[in-house]
C-alpha cells in the first residue's frame, strides 16, 4: 500500500482521508486546525507539521482545499509542499479551482520534478463519507492509470479527462449543471406549492419521468424536510460558478443561466445562508412567493 500525505481535512478531506485509511494506506496529515488531526491520528494517520514535512515523508500528496488561492500557498507556499518534496512526488490537486490557477501551480511543481494532477470530485459529503465520490481528473494519462487505485478507495469514479485543468474543466460543467438543476427543481416545487398542489406528491409523481434527476432524488427530500444542513455549501458553489464566470468569460463562453443562480445564491449568502446546503437555494424562491414548500 502507498505512502500517502493528506493536507486539507475538511468537510469533504476528512472522510476522503479515513477512507484511505480504511483502505490500508498509511497516512501523513495536516490541517490548519488541529482537531481534524486528532481524529484522523485516532484513526491510524500520522501528524505532519507542516506541508512540507508531509511531502518530505511520502511518495503521493493529496490536497483537498477550499480555492485556488489555499492550493498556490500550501503546494507553492514557504513552507509549501514544494519545500519538502523530492523529484519524483505525485501532487493529486482534488480540490475545486480554477483550471488556469491548477495549471499555474502544475508548471512550479515541474520545475521541481514533481508531477501533479487535477482531480476534483462531486457527491459532497455523503458520498465522500461512502466512498462513492464521481472523481474527474486532468494529467499526464500514465500517471492517472498508476494512482487510479488510490482515487478508486475515495470514489465510485474516476475518469481521465484530459491534461492539467482539464479536471477542473469538467467539474466547472458538473457545477453548472448541478446549480442550473437546483435551481429549476426550487423554481418548480415554489410553483406547484403556491399553486395547491401537494410538492411531496409532485416530486413522487415526476421522478419517474424525463424530469427525474439525481439533484431531484438527492436534494427534494431535504427540502421538504426542511433540512439545509451542508452537504455541500452555497458559499462553496458561489466560488465554483464565480470559477465558472471567469473560464466563460477567458474562452468567450456565455453563462446566462449560470449567472443568475450565481446572484441568487450570493443574496442568500448575505442574507447569512452561506453556510446552508445548496439545495437551500429554494429559500430564496420561498421568499419571493411568500410560501414555504415542505411536507
Amino acid at each position: 500500500m502507498a505512502k500517502i500525505g493528506f493536507i486539507g481535512l475538511g468537510i469533504m478531506g476528512k472522510p476522503m482521508a479515513k477512507n484511505l485509511i480504511k483502505a490500508g494506506h498509511e497516512l501523513v496529515v495536516f490541517n490548519r486546525s488541529q482537531g481534524p488531526v486528532d481524529d484522523l491520528v485516532a484513526a491510524g494517520a500520522k501528524a505532519g507539521r507542516s506541508a512540507a514535512d508531509v511531502a518530505a515523508q511520502v511518495d503521493i500528496v493529496v490536497t483537498m482545499l477550499p480555492n485556488s488561492p489555499d492550493v498556490k500557498a500550501v503546494v507553492t507556499g514557504p513552507g509549501g509542499v514544494l519545500d519538502g518534496a523530492k523529484a519524483g512526488l505525485i501532487v493529486i490537486d482534488m480540490s475545486s479551482i480554477a483550471p488556469g490557477a491548477a495549471i499555474e501551480v502544475s508548471k512550479a511543481c515541474a520545475d521541481k520534478g514533481v508531477i501533479m494532477l487535477d482531480a476534483p470530485v462531486s457527491g459532497g459529503e455523503p458520498k465522500a463519507i461512502d466512498g462513492t465520490l464521481a472523481i474527474m481528473v486532468g494529467g499526464p494519462e500514465a500517471v492517472f492509470e498508476q494512482i487510479k487505485p488510490i482515487l478508486l478507495n475515495m470514489g465510485a469514479s474516476a475518469v481521465h479527462v484530459g491534461e492539467i485543468g482539464a479536471g477542473n474543466i469538467t467539474k466547472l460543467a458538473n457545477q453548472v449543471i448541478v446549480g442550473v438543476n437546483i435551481a429549476a427543481m426550487s423554481e418548480a416545487l415554489t410553483l406547484a406549492t403556491k399553486a395547491g398542489a401537494d410538492p411531496a406528491k409532485v416530486v413522487d409523481a415526476i421522478s419517474g419521468g424525463l424530469a427525474g434527476s439525481a439533484v431531484l432524488n438527492a436534494k427534494a427530500p431535504l427540502i421538504l424536510a426542511g433540512n439545509f444542513k451542508p452537504g455541500f455549501r452555497i458559499e462553496l458553489h458561489i466560488k465554483d460558478l464565480m470559477n465558472a464566470l471567469e473560464t466563460g468569460a477567458d474562452v468567450s463562453s456565455p453563462l446566462p443561466l449560470s449567472a443568475t443562480v450565481l446572484e441568487m445564491m450570493k443574496a442568500l449568502a448575505a442574507d447569512g445562508h452561506q453556510s446552508d446546503d445548496h439545495g437551500g437555494l429554494i429559500q430564496h424562491y420561498e421568499a419571493e412567493a411568500d410560501v414555504e414548500v415542505r411536507c
